[in-house]
């Protein structure tokens, strides 16, 4: 076994262009007579367009051409869609909006594009987007899910009566109600998830090329899947065809999900440089990235949880709007449904449970999968009611939670969920002992002592993972397969080339993927090298989301290694006269179990290659390819706990311990899964106490900027303790479960849990905002002055 195989500590490959400033992000690349796009862009939430007056504009220093919708729609671009459909509990479909890249009717959100200038320079183009007058109508504009589905809210498409998308619902309502009717308790919360804006740090970038004498185009652009962003600008937008179209994600510093998605910027950039004869950039800046990239989460619910004389939970009820803003993204329905709903049994053995989702369009950003994509929206619920009803009965949550564990498995969950392996237990005693939660009375009472409340908190998550397999996903409405591919390319001097249809946008896969074959073969991982992110080089694949990159994209890997090795055993018997099944390969050699035969990996591979001595109707080469479809989802789990320390007299929070007890199953690269499950934690605590999109009632992002959104910073998480257990996954080859997430999902409630506790107000919601946290202090103090 390599040094550098599977569990090992491999330093990033990718790190060192990183860290050096040699990486080639798409802004980074440039074209011969390339010009600069910037957008015009409605400042109302809600109007229609009257009329665009270019002229002014069109005078400017180094302006080539300002493109409207008209022409955009008169070329046959087509609109914007959403790939996943969903039907209501009555049978009817969604009702999807019309989505132009370019509008030029009606705009339904602040930073909506309804035209676009190209020029010879980026500031060029920018002061002239300035000078384009658009003459509109303001319509009222309506931001909350709830208000947008009260009578006389504003109507935002007319394809869609009291703006509601779709009514679905999912579980058994009548034996939930039964449940419920026999309860020995009922536990109930409102609960919202607040808004995010993803800010990845690298915001978008499209540069786009067309080559009039073979028409074809070339788009580079920030994608996490480029071969799904080529299938639908052709199939679907009707941009170029499939065959002349070549999509190509470089490097892509971060997408958190906000980057799966085609965006208007791609579409018309496209399209221009068709128009104007020259390639076209377009980079956002961050007010574009606040105002059009699409945000995530916001959800409205009402829980209720049944329990019976044992405070064994028989029932579980949930009622959700989900905010899904102004159009339909490309995944966004299935966010609140299939990717949340279904995951509402938590760790948890209930036998009863009902959830009815509705999906509202409200005049906000598009709303659409972000890091976690319905699983921290369904922890959250879960993990806060599951406290809630803990303290409401007078139990430990740790008891509470242990006495209704999922415990035998697989286990069918109400909710389509069948879990196949895992151990809460475990999880939640690593945990425990990693935090010395027995020992927090003590520390409480030192806080108090030195005029501080703390709180300890806990969430018990699960998350499905790899988003497939592909027949279930398309009986759930997905418009596309979610499999995986690679090839492995065996060159003839030994060193081995990956070709897989995921993309890194910062998970390292050019180490961990080398790690496998490192593994198989005993090569060092600089002698293979991943390729990805580009359509002309790699066939068809689905790209990077869902933490499905392990799961699904290197079991492809080991399919086609499968492959490879049986073919190089086969050629090394041969060479060396021996039987087929007394092949070893090991540390780079390929030998003669038992005997001192052998033969280097690369010598065989130069006989593979020669060709002058193959077995009898062998085809020479050491190529192999394969389509990896998983045959379940996988279902990493775990137990974080949080501890805070709250001032009183300003309300700060602050994180003093945080321990994540997480079991992934196979593990490639434990120093990269650490180094996801700090970025998710850091996420989920940003969700849990700073950040917050909020609009005001006219439909204007008050926090879309740095000064009022307030993101993460070092001296705002601790030293994180990390830790794992392991249940492999009987579903893929490695028995991985997938980490991208799991920090996003499980955080957020532990830290809430840990607030409510430190503060005794059980109401407080994300983000628990210092003004917020001091203003619960101040009613709880005036509140306890009354009794």
């Amino acid at each position: 076994m390599s040094s550098e195989g599977i569990g090992a500590r491999v330093l990033r490959k990718e790190d060192k262009r990183f860290i050096t400033g040699a990486g080639r992000y798409t802004d980074d690349m440039a074209l011969p007579r390339m010009g600069y796009a910037a957008f015009v862009r409605s400042p109302h939430a809600h109007a229609k367009v009257k009329s665009i007056d270019a002229s002014a504009a069109l005078e400017m220093p180094g302006v080539d051409a300002v493109l409207d919708g008209h022409q955009l729609v008169g070329d046959g671009i087509g609109n914007i869609i959403c790939g996943w459909m969903i039907h209501s509990k009555d049978g009817t479909p969604m009702k999807m909006g019309a989505w132009r890249a370019l509008e030029s009717e009606v705009v339904r959100h602040v930073g909506q594009a309804v035209a676009v200038v190209v020029a010879d320079t980026q500031q060029q183009a920018r002061d002239a987007a300035e000078a384009v007058m658009v003459d509109y109508e303001e319509l009222p504009a309506v931001v909350d899910s709830l208000d947008a589905l009260a009578d006389g809210a504003p109507q935002i498409h007319p394809e869609a009566e009291g703006n509601l998308i779709f009514d679905w619902e999912i579980g058994d309502e009548a034996a939930t109600n039964e449940a419920f009717a026999k309860a020995k308790h009922i536990t109930r919360l409102e609960i919202d998830n607040n808004r995010l804006v993803p800010n990845p740090m690298e915001p978008r970038s499209a540069l786009a090329s067309h080559d009039k004498a073979e028409e074809h185009y070339t788009l580079y652009t920030t994608s996490q899947n480029p071969h799904v962003a080529r299938l639908v600008l052709s199939a679907f937008y009707n941009v170029a065809p499939e065959h002349k179209l070549r999509v190509v994600a470089p490097d892509v510093g971060g997408g958190f999900g906000s980057k799966i998605y085609i965006y208007p910027e791609e579409i018309v950039c496209l399209w221009a440089s068709k128009r104007v004869g020259r390639p076209v950039k377009w980079t956002s800046d961050r007010t574009e990235a606040f105002l059009t990239d699409a945000h995530g989460r916001d959800h409205h619910s009402t829980a209720e949880l049944a329990l019976d004389a044992d405070d064994k939970i028989i029932g579980f009820r949930v009622s959700t709007a989900a905010n899904l803003g102004a159009y339909m993204s490309l995944f966004s329905s299935s966010v609140p449904t299939y990717l949340y709903a279904t995951l509402l049994s938590g760790q948890y053995n209930i036998p009863a449970i009902y959830a009815n989702v509705k999906a509202v369009y409200t005049n906000t950003t598009p709303v659409d999968a972000y890091r976690g994509a319905g699983r921290p929206e369904a922890t959250y619920l879960v993990e806060r009611i599951i406290e809630t009803a803990a303290r409401e009965r007078g139990l430990s949550p740790a008891e509470f939670r242990r006495k209704n564990f999922v415990r035998e498995f697989p286990h069918q969950t109400p909710v389509i969920m069948c879990y196949d392996a895992g151990d809460y237990e475990a999880s939640l005693e690593l945990a425990m002992k990693a935090i010395d939660y027995d020992g927090f009375p003590a520390r409480r009472a030192q806080s108090e002592a030195e005029g501080k409340l703390r709180g300890i908190g806990m969430s018990c998550y699960i998350e499905a993972c790899g988003i497939a397999p592909s027949k279930a996903v398309g009986s759930l409405g997905a418009g596309v397969g979610l499999w995986e591919s690679a090839e492995v390319r065996v060159n003839p001097v030994g060193t081995v080339e990956v070709l897989t249809g995921s993309h890194s946008h910062g998970q390292g896969h050019e180490t961990t993927f080398a790690q496998l074959i490192a593994d198989r073969f005993g090569l060092p991982t600089a002698n293979v090298s991943i390729v990805h992110g580009d359509t002309d080089k790699v066939q068809f694949g689905m790209g990077t989301y869902g933490s499905r990159s392990g799961a699904v994209g290197m079991s492809a890997i080991v399919k086609a290694l499968d492959k490879v090795e049986a073919k190089a055993k086969r050629i090394a018997a041969h060479l060396m006269e021996a039987a087929e099944g007394d092949i070893v390969i090991e540390d780079g050699e390929v030998k003669v179990a038992g005997t001192d035969k052998k033969l280097s990996f690369t010598e065989v591979a130069l006989a593979a290659y020669t060709g002058h001595n193959l077995p009898e109707g062998m085809e020479p080469g050491l190529k192999e390819g394969a389509f990896y479809d998983p045959t379940n989802f996988t279902f990493p789990a775990g137990t974080h706990i949080c501890e805070v320390e709250v001032d009183p007299e300003t309300g700060q929070v602050t994180v003093v311990n945080f321990v994540a007890a997480d079991d992934f199953g196979q593990i490639i690269n434990p120093m990269i899964v650490e180094g996801q499950v700090h970025g998710g934690l850091t996420q989920g605590i940003g969700q849990a106490l700073l950040e917050n999109a909020v609009y005001d009632d006219e439909g204007q992002l008050l926090s879309a900027s740095y000064m009022d959104y307030t993101m993460p910073r070092a001296d705002d998480v601790p030293s994180y303790i990390v830790d794992t257990t392991t249940t492999l996954c009987p579903g893929n080859p490695l028995g991985m479960k997938g980490c991208g997430e799991a920090g996003a999902i499980g955080a957020p409630p532990a830290v809430i849990n840990a607030v409510t506790d430190a503060i005794g107000d059980n109401s407080m919601s994300m983000p628990a905002s210092p003004a917020k946290v001091w203003s619960a202090l101040q009613k709880g103090g005036m509140k306890q002055a009354a009794e």
